[in-house]
């Protein structure tokens, strides 16, 4: 059991039955999710991506994440060997009303981008006070 928290989850390229309109691999970013009572924090491990080369779209309660890796090297080097390979990330989720979109933040640092989802006023817990009569 406590092998399972000590294994590295490799990159993995996307798989979807869509088709690509370009060419290159598109990979599925990990994600660790945390939840407190003002907000959920979502990071991104998007190795190699500048905090411009990433896009956040919010469009019909979907957050959609992307992300492009430029190719290191010039074109008068030549790959003797590699191993880590370059393309695009892709990731959306589905947002609830618990969340206020209109308060969403990003940020972008050392190609770990962190997402903060405040909650709604609505969706914050909170104790009610019982009055004597």
């Amino acid at each position: 059991m406590a092998d399972k928290d000590l294994q590295v989850r490799e990159k993995q390229e996307l798989q979807t039955e869509a088709e690509h309109t370009r060419p290159g691999l598109v990979f599925t970013p990990t994600v660790d999710i945390f939840e407190s009572e003002q907000e959920i924090t979502v990071l991104a491990d998007m190795p190699g991506v500048a905090s411009d080369g990433v896009t956040i779209d919010l469009h019909n309660n979907e957050l959609k994440i992307s992300g492009e890796v430029e190719p290191q090297g010039s074109e008068t080097e030549r790959y003797l060997l590699r191993e880590y390979d370059t393309g695009r990330f892709h990731r959306h989720f589905t947002i609830s009303d618990r969340i206020d979109q209109s308060r969403i933040s990003a940020s972008m640092k050392d190609g770990v981008l962190r997402l903060v989802l405040p909650k709604a006023e609505k969706a914050k817990p909170r104790r009610i006070e019982v009055k004597a009569e």
